[in-house]
């Protein structure tokens, strides 16, 4: 009687340990897996598009301030 009670609580113990853990934990893993593959494919995504669309084009001189930009102010002492 006492081995069979035994096995029961062994099993019992063993289905728990199972299905409480290792699959949550796997299913856990799963996920996060996908997850990541999903964001290594948009960064890829978004880095081909940045390569592919063209520069915009950089000032070759910066452009001088205009006189009606210039506000004349005297210092207070």
């Amino acid at each position: 009687m006492f081995k069979i009670i035994l096995w029961g609580l062994i099993i019992y113990m063993a289905y728990r340990f199972i299905f409480e853990f290792v699959v949550p934990v796997t299913k856990t893993a799963n996920q996060l897996k996908r997850k990541m593959n999903e964001m290594q494919q948009n960064q890829a995504f978004q880095q081909d598009q940045q390569a592919a669309s063209p520069a915009p084009e950089a000032k070759s001189a910066p452009s001088a301030p205009k006189r009606d930009d210039y506000i004349e102010f005297e210092e207070v002492k």
